[in-house]
């Protein structure tokens, strides 16, 4: 199924919430989409637990397969 169609489907499931079961329903199918949305992508590989928290120094982070890519790698 395509991106389309889900996003399609959750929109439906959000807008039946919000009609039938008013704002906090709303906003507890909403919270839960976007919950289960960062799981699967971290399950999937498309996101990394280090993408959510902050480096202290300055410098730019690398993602281990743009080290591999540009021959920095070294383990």
């Amino acid at each position: 199924m395509s991106r389309a169609m889900w996003g399609l489907i959750a929109g439906m499931a959000l807008g039946f919430a919000g009609y039938f079961g008013g704002f906090e329903a709303f906003l507890l199918v909403l919270g839960l989409g976007a919950a289960t949305l960062v799981i699967g992508r971290l399950l999937e590989g498309d996101l990394e637990p280090g993408d959510f928290v902050r480096r202290r120094d300055s410098g730019q982070r690398i993602r281990d397969d743009q080290r591999r890519a540009r021959r920095d790698w070294r383990r």
